[in-house]
């Protein structure tokens, strides 16, 4: 049993290493506060384009747009737009101003990671990006954006996926609240996140 608990690590480590690289929560540059505190997010709308393809492939690398296995099995599509949903509304929420406006986001890609990548991997990478603009909610105009977002995230894999678990914490729940924090920091409302790191992933 050793042995082949040994071997395994050995072959995602082997298989992981030519997959590393580095990685980033980032954009452009944030929106000046003065101009987004005056805001108030009244609707917020997630595209996930039909041409994103998906897998339920439990392999260490899977070869997909979508990579989604943190929920029971269902439509990937609906399920990480109502992640992104989810993290867009959190990340806003400190917007109280007098103009309402919506947020409109389309996925570009999201990484989750596999159970064999959490049981095997000795590290891996949520990769998620997506195309963000804020549009004033009774017209229609354009605020702000499009801008681009990547909010990479390392992930949790063996021991620490195990205390993330018996702590009640959540691959779903992580990658809400980074996204969350992302979209803070675009909107020029919360701490500058971007950073790069360098990380065994894909």
């Amino acid at each position: 049993m050793m042995r082949r608990q040994a071997l395994a690590a050995g072959l995602a480590a082997a298989i992981l290493t030519g997959c590393g690289g580095s990685f980033a929560t980032g954009f452009d540059a944030p929106l000046d506060e003065q101009f987004s505190r005056s805001w108030q997010v009244g609707g917020v709308s997630v595209a996930v384009p039909a041409s994103l393809t998906t897998t339920e492939a439990n392999v260490l690398v899977p070869d997909a747009d979508i990579v989604w296995h943190g929920e029971p099995r269902g439509d990937r599509r609906a399920q990480v737009a109502r992640i992104l949903e989810e993290g867009l509304r959190k990340g806003s929420a400190g917007l109280r101003g007098p103009t309402r406006v919506a947020l409109q986001a389309q996925v570009v890609e999201f990484h989750g990671v596999t159970p064999i990548a959490v049981n095997q991997a000795p590290a891996a990478v949520h990769n998620i990006s997506y195309v963000i603009r804020v549009v004033e909610a009774s017209t229609g105009e354009i605020l702000a954006g499009p801008d681009a977002i990547q909010a990479d995230l390392p992930a949790f894999t063996q021991s620490s996926a195990a205390v993330a678990a018996a702590n009640g914490v959540s691959e779903r729940q992580r990658i809400v609240d980074h996204i969350a924090r992302a979209t803070a920091g675009w909107l020029g409302i919360g701490p500058d996140p971007r950073e790069t790191f360098v990380s065994l992933g894909r």
